[in-house]
């Protein structure tokens, strides 16, 4: 089993990269947005990585985050999604767009994916839905948001607030990736209600347009 690989990125092709290990080129078949984050060739990656083993071939999947990785695992144990497949999904939802997918029932997000259909979308957002946590997604625009530590806290104690606001927005017909934008731009207090967070919320969805 191969974990992660680290060393110089020699060269990005179409859907895959190639990493040079110690004079050994590995072929990594990566997403397209996970690979418009990579640094510029020469310089050092780690990558988090899949084997897939085939009859005819032995593949490597590659990962910026470990994240990314467990998302991609929940992807191919559902019927009808191989690598390929969750490869295209992560191109065009993050992990985080795709929880938020996943919990608003967004069918039409998870089918723009190329090679997805229809059926199988449907499909995913039953076997993950309880797989796939909206509060890790807001968890995560926490810890990036920057800010003390006191804060962070606060507003990871409030996540049901945050989650249900978004939650509103869906309801009220915005798209689950636009909802998520506008609540992770609220800078919530411990007094704010879902209220309050609705009200911000829109104001940035409004300035958007």
């Amino acid at each position: 089993m191969i974990s992660y690989i680290r060393g110089q990125l020699a060269s990005v092709e179409e859907d895959k990269v190639i990493v040079d290990v110690g004079g050994v080129g590995y072929g990594i078949y990566m997403s397209t947005h996970s690979m418009s984050l990579l640094p510029s060739a020469g310089n050092e990656v780690k990558l988090h990585t899949y084997l897939n083993v085939k009859e005819e071939a032995m593949q490597l999947f590659g990962f910026l985050t470990r994240d990314d990785l467990q998302v991609f695992k929940l992807l191919i144990g559902v019927s009808g999604i191989g690598p390929k497949g969750g490869q295209s999904i992560l191109s065009v939802l993050s992990p985080d767009d795709l929880r938020f997918a996943v919990a608003a029932g967004d069918v039409k997000a998870i089918q723009a994916a190329p090679g997805i259909g229809k059926k199988t979308a449907e499909k995913l957002i039953v076997e993950l839905r309880d797989k796939l946590s909206i509060e890790t997604a807001l968890e995560h625009a926490v810890s990036g948001a920057g800010g003390d530590a006191g804060a962070q806290e606060a507003v990871q104690a409030d996540s049901g607030v945050l989650s249900d606001a978004v939650q509103a927005l869906v309801a009220l017909g915005y798209g689950s990736t636009e909802a998520l934008k506008a609540v992770k731009q609220v800078e919530l207090t411990e007094e704010m209600s879902v209220e309050d967070v609705l009200k911000q919320a829109l104001k940035f969805m409004a300035l958007d347009f």
